[in-house]
């Protein structure tokens, strides 16, 4: 059985995603090292990588232990404080960048070599904010245009490699609650996709025949549940 690390796993999109590739792939979740990664592992009958993405001492010993992967999902991320550049201070660029694009460079990185021994498949988990910048996003939206960089780099650089960016709309998660509530509006999580509706999306990814190269997945919410 083919394997596949998420990051960001424990909870949320994670999770879902987690959920989505379990009946086809061995699963590594990755997260900070909690109660929640740990139940989600025992109840997937996966592994952990219980690293804090930015440790990257931490990162690279982890990184190590893998000598084959066959998917690689950057799903761990942060969003930013919602703030214009008139009021983004320097530290807030600075966390938002190396969570949401460092961070991901560098655990690709490290990867490589394991994910080029299967003829792997990387997907980066982007955001609308990786084709438009709105006001009040700017750290958030440059760490996604950043993130979309580094994918379509690498999809050029790594032949051998499937890269998949997902661009979806907002999510209905514990962030988005925390978005909504900083914006002043009232939360109805039928306007924001499902989780499992977008995880579905990256299983459906993951699970493109070989001779197809599934290079970006847009996603709206419509407003509609089923």
């Amino acid at each position: 059985m083919p394997t596949a690390l998420i990051t960001g796993a424990s909870r949320g999109l994670g999770a879902a995603i987690a959920r989505a590739l379990a009946p086809t792939h061995a699963l590594i979740l990755g997260g900070r090292p909690s109660a929640e990664l740990d139940r989600l592992a025992a109840e997937l009958g996966a592994s952990t990588f219980p690293v804090e993405l930015t440790d990257y001492d931490a990162v690279a010993a982890a990184a190590a232990e893998i000598t084959e992967l066959d998917v690689l999902v950057h799903n761990a991320g942060v969003a930013s404080g919602l703030r214009p550049v008139a009021s983004t201070p320097v530290s807030e660029w600075q966390h938002v960048l190396e969570v949401n694009l460092v961070a991901a460079a560098e655990l690709t990185r490290l990867l490589l070599p394991s994910l080029r021994a299967t003829g792997g498949h990387v997907v980066f988990i982007n955001s609308g904010a990786g084709m438009r910048a709105n006001p009040g996003w700017a750290s958030y939206a440059a760490s996604k245009f950043g993130l979309r960089a580094l994918a379509d780099a690498l999809r050029l650089e790594e032949p051998g490699l499937r890269v998949t960016s997902i661009f979806p709309g907002r999510i209905d998660t514990d962030m988005q609650r925390e978005i909504v509530a900083i914006e002043g509006d009232e939360y109805d999580p039928s306007k924001f996709l499902d989780p499992a509706t977008v995880a579905a999306a990256v299983a459906t990814a993951v699970n493109t025949p070989a001779d197809a190269h599934p290079a970006e997945v847009v996603l709206r919410p419509t407003g509609r549940r089923a």
